[in-house]
């Protein structure tokens, strides 16, 4: 069983939408840890403010076939595909890790957003604060004390 990171974003129905996700990862993955749920203003782009988590999960499951389990995911909850990078989102699935692979293919791994974006960082220290980044060998608790903090970023109330 590999241990694996997802980050979860949202800024269209947004209570909605996490729910759908956990609701629907749970049916792929197993141990499924949730952290808090997160508020952020849009980046790269002007538009409604962004719900994010990170869950951590087991899977027997290879990289490719997590990141065809989120497509499927993202699309049954009309996510659209091909427009602008930075824009609105129903619902954003990504795979940030898996173990400690370190791959380009069949995507980024770890996925670069680990250490640019506070929606995810905060949220995967909250939950793996020990665990080591696969290239940078140092823990997510360490580098979130370390991020320069100019992203607007708070912990919301959400019940499951």
């Amino acid at each position: 069983m590999a241990q694996i990171y997802i980050s979860v974003g949202t800024n269209h129905n947004r209570e909605h939408h996490i729910r759908m996700a956990v609701k629907e990862l749970q049916q792929f993955f197993t141990d499924l840890q949730l952290s808090s749920v997160y508020e952020s203003e849009a980046v790269g782009f002007k538009g409604d403010a962004f719900y994010n988590m990170v869950i951590g999960a087991n899977t027997s499951l290879s990289v490719a076939d997590c990141v065809a389990v989120f497509k499927a995911i993202e699309d049954r909850h009309g996510r659209v595909r091909g427009g602008e990078k930075f824009c609105g989102r129903t619902l954003d699935l990504d795979l940030l890790t898996y173990d400690q692979v370190i791959c380009q293919q069949p995507v980024e791994l770890p996925r670069g957003e680990i250490t640019e974006n506070a929606f995810v960082l905060w949220p995967l220290a909250e939950i793996a604060p020990t665990v080591l980044h696969p290239v940078l060998t140092v823990s997510y608790q360490q580098l979130w004390q370390q991020y320069q903090k100019q992203q607007k970023i708070w912990p919301v109330p959400f019940q499951f």
